[in-house]
């Protein structure tokens, strides 16, 4: 099983990521808000070695406030930005595809707007490019510990897809809690809150957007717009709600296959073919 690593931020939060390792072309998962690296992994049955190569490297990533990262004072656009870029040189990548769900989309476009040097491709999965919806305050009014994991999945009978939030689930001495707290998160989505443009129409690499066919993230006319103001984006649906990574796995997973295949290939980061080189 893929076990959990750590590393330090520019700014000293200590950060947890998973990596599956291997040969192929590094491809970075980041997760959406409430989730966390570990229910990204879905991803990586569908992207490792297989009989048409070495398939890719999948490094999921718990970002600031989520999964075993450390909480933060800091949720803005810059922070999240920062933790990823820190990863990618913590590991000596060299460029990265990455995929990202939501919030990890929304980080993912704009990596590479803000780093073009650090990305080979992004994909983008139901992540708005204009968001102004106010966090969810029903979270708010979870106790701090459920006497029962009974009690806390009945807490969620209002999500569409309550498997998002039971990856974050522990059982402590004295009950059952989110790894995330409701606070943390009101302050991501505070952070995400405006328009976006700029840096989506900034991406230059390869980049394919997902949407959820019944999910109200990226209604019809955003995606035209998204359509309209970056023509070389590939578009796709998935029939299903916001969490279609966890629903549709199989299928997404063959989308981003497909994708990765034809744009960037399976064949080791830049940096591993320089250290090939070097040693051959």
């Amino acid at each position: 099983m893929t076990s959990t690593q750590y590393f330090r931020t520019h700014d000293g939060i200590r950060l947890a990521y998973l990596d599956t390792g291997g040969a192929g072309r590094p491809v970075l998962a980041l997760h959406g808000a409430y989730g966390r690296g570990r229910s990204m992994l879905g991803l990586a049955d569908h992207l490792g070695p297989d009989q048409r190569g070495p398939g890719y490297r999948v490094i999921a990533l718990d970002q600031r406030g989520h999964g075993l990262s450390e909480h933060a004072s800091d949720y803005g656009r810059q922070a999240f930005i920062g933790d990823i870029t820190a990863l990618i040189e913590h590991l000596d990548l060299g460029p990265v595809a990455m995929v990202g769900h939501s919030l990890g989309g929304m980080n993912a476009y704009q990596v590479a707007a803000h780093h073009p040097e650090l990305t080979s491709a992004v994909i983008s999965l139901d992540a708005p490019v204009s968001f102004h919806v106010p966090a969810n305050t029903a979270f708010n009014e979870f106790p701090a510990r459920f006497p029962s994991l009974r009690a806390l999945i009945a807490a969620l009978d209002f999500i569409d897809e309550p498997r998002h939030f039971l990856e974050s689930v522990v059982e402590e001495p004295d009950g059952w809690r989110f790894l995330w707290q409701a606070a943390d998160i009101a302050a991501v989505k505070e952070g995400i809150i405006g328009d976006w443009w700029d840096e989506f129409a900034a991406v230059r690499q390869p980049m394919l957007v997902i949407r959820g066919g019944r999910s109200p993230i990226i209604p019809p006319e955003q995606a035209a717009e998204m359509a309209r103001r970056r023509p070389q984006t590939e578009f796709a649906a998935v029939d299903g709600h916001h969490d279609f990574y966890i629903t549709h796995a199989a299928e997404l997973g063959g989308m981003v296959r497909e994708f990765l295949d034809r744009t960037i290939g399976q064949v080791g980061s830049p940096t591993q073919q320089h250290a090939a080189a070097v040693t051959a």
